[in-house]
């Protein structure tokens, strides 16, 4: 059977790369131990490969259907809901005082690796649950925390965030949707919303819709300084019983991929009584919002991973049992065919496939060890300078998996050549499943955008100088471990290369051409993300030579072949996967870096009617 995510990758990456235990320090995880990690991470992927992976078929074969004004799910994803809620995942990196784990969210990322390899539909209940609980936990009124939070923090309800409308898509300053004040402090809420995940469904008992709106005043500001955030439930809480809140359901969206969790639309108070409650201070929604808009970036770049992942994995072992063709210099017709990891191009497409995974993996599992430092370092600096890796990573961690998943994806599909491209097998399904993650919570575009025009430059690139300090920890690792002087050289190199293009891209920028700037946002997305990627690359196999060093198997650098047991083996992959990515992508930096001085500007002068 698919295991899904690699027990061994995620051990590694958890112990021996990011030494996540070293947060047992901080006394908001003071009660862990790897104990307790290896514990919930067994759980999950007990769960993961027994219950949640068996239902993906079932799911993505059979979509909910929308009768009489209600979204029906399928009766296994009913099933599949409760026992979610029973693993406390909803909950898990939360406070003792709401009923949270206080679980790292690095070491909770991984988690979410097993669950959304085995059925990301699933899985997303959750995370959009979890989101919205965690809004109404930091940002909610006392009295919403009690109606509102607790049921979602104890799996009961679930939770959705209806940002989208039909007519402003991803543009938040348009949001059109109003909330009218009413005397008791409640708002009565109106307008549309589209593509709302999980937006309706009869696996729980209550959905609750965190929504972008207007208040309905003279004094609300146009575009996103006007925007407040509402909790809108689908049934309000009246007394001790559930009240239907004329939130009515439009329209069921027939995705391609993703099919267990329904995608609606909404319309809001069509008989002039849906009730919202302000959460927050008025006109600073869009600010509440994006707490759940990063965190759903970096679940999404966990689940573009776990996509990638369970996909090399079926490729890989149909690769090991497929016999097809010859070796190469094989003379006699009669020689038995082999399995088609003999040759040499299928290995090259699963060691991209490998890659790109192990790369993505470590790259948002290192933005999620930032994420707990930032909120839990033991001083202020700490803190600070772990906030703004994160915020400068986070664009990375969304689109990166999404981008190059997608790739892995469709080599998956290569591999099993004729029958790939058939429903009997599964790479399909997670390819279609894989192209979401490129669109959903801020296209590629949009991620770079934010990633140049805000975050590279921000306070005169205190980001970028982070960047730096932590770049150059890792290559005085890889140095001390052994790793080839070379490999250190490529990553240094990539980094000055990108440092000084942010300069000068920021100086464009601040001299008034942010057009010059931004022209060329997506190629600067692509080359920072193959620097990030190439630095968790060196730091994965710093750490593989330091135990290949232990375990008695050489350091370095790997040729292949040899033997020395299951270990050694896996430690000199990961080496070659390092050697892999920093010798075949990371001399594009320079070419693209090329591209963004030069500012080819084709697109940009191309009109609609020469399209």
């Amino acid at each position: 059977m698919n295991p899904l995510v690699r027990d061994r990758d995620v051990s590694f990456l958890l112990y021996d790369v990011l030494e996540v235990t070293a947060l047992t320090s901080l006394p908001y995880f003071a009660e862990h131990s790897r104990t307790t990690f290896d514990s919930v991470l067994g759980a999950a992927a007990r769960f993961a490969r027994e219950v949640l992976y068996p239902a993906y078929n079932t799911l993505d074969e059979t979509p909910p259907r929308f009768e009489g004004g209600r979204v029906l799910v399928h009766p296994r994803m009913r099933e599949l809901w409760p026992a979610l809620s029973e693993l406390g995942l909803v909950v898990a990196t939360r406070p003792a005082a709401v009923g949270g784990m206080q679980l790292p969210l690095s070491v909770f990322s991984l988690v979410t690796a097993y669950l959304m390899a085995a059925n990301l539909s699933a899985y997303g209940y959750v995370g959009l649950s979890a989101g919205a609980a965690h809004l109404l936990e930091t940002f909610g009124n006392e009295s919403l925390r009690e109606r509102y939070m607790r049921p979602l923090y104890e799996g009961r309800w679930t939770g959705t965030m209806a940002l989208t409308e039909p007519q402003a898509g991803s543009s938040l300053a348009d949001v059109a949707a109003l909330a009218k004040p009413m005397a008791d402090g409640s708002f009565r809420m109106s307008g549309a919303k589209i593509f709302i995940s999980g937006g309706d469904h009869d696996a729980a008992e209550n959905i609750v819709h965190m929504t972008l709106a207007r208040i309905d005043a003279p004094s609300t500001p146009a575009g996103t300084k006007g925007v407040s955030l509402f909790c809108v439930p689908k049934r309000r809480v009246e007394g001790d019983r559930l009240v239907d809140n004329d939130v009515a359901v439009t329209g069921l969206i027939h995705k391609i991929g993703w099919r267990g969790l329904p995608s609606v639309a909404l319309s809001y108070g069509e008989g002039g009584d849906c009730h919202g409650y302000l959460v927050g201070e008025p006109h600073r929604g869009l600010a509440a919002m994006f707490q759940m808009m990063n965190e759903a970036r970096i679940m999404v770049g966990m689940n573009g991973v776990a996509t990638a992942s369970v996909a090399y994995l079926e490729s890989l072992e149909y690769a090991k049992t497929r016999r097809q063709g010859r070796p190469l210099m094989a003379k006699d017709p009669g020689t038995p065919p082999v399995p088609i990891v003999m040759h040499t191009d299928v290995r090259r497409m699963l060691l991209r496939q490998k890659a790109i995974v192990e790369g993505a993996m470590a790259t948002v599992t290192r933005a999620a060890l930032f994420a707990d430092v930032a909120e839990h370092g033991a001083g202020a600096e700490q803190r600070e300078h772990a906030r703004v890796l994160l915020d400068l990573l986070t664009p990375v961690a969304k689109s990166f998996p999404a981008e190059r998943g997608y790739e892995a994806n469709a080599l998956a599909l290569q591999i099993h050549g004729g029958y790939g491209y058939s429903s009997e097998y599964p790479v399909e399904a997670w390819l279609r499943d894989q192209k979401l993650n490129s669109l959903h919570e801020g296209t590629t575009g949009i991620q770079a955008m934010d990633l140049l025009g805000r975050k590279a430059v921000a306070g005169g690139g205190a980001a970028m100088l982070a960047l730096r300090v932590e770049v150059e920890r890792t290559m005085e690792r890889a140095a001390r471990a052994g790793v080839e002087k070379r490999w250190c050289s490529v990553v240094g190199e990539g980094l000055a290369t990108v440092l000084a293009l942010t300069a000068e891209l920021g100086a464009r920028g601040a001299a008034g051409d942010v057009a010059a700037m931004m022209l060329h946002a997506t190629d600067y997305l692509d080359l920072f993300s193959t620097l990030v990627v190439g630095w968790q690359h060196l730091e994965c196999g710093a750490a593989a030579t330091e135990r290949l060093a232990a375990a008695g198997g050489g350091g370095g650098s790997s040729n292949g072949g040899g033997g020395g047991g299951e270990e050694v083996d896996y430690l000199r992959g990961r080496i070659l996967s390092m050697e892999y990515w920093l010798a075949t992508e990371m001399p594009r930096i320079e070419t693209l870096s090329a591209l963004c001085r030069a500012g080819e500007d084709s697109y940009a002068r191309i009109s609609e009617r020469e399209l």
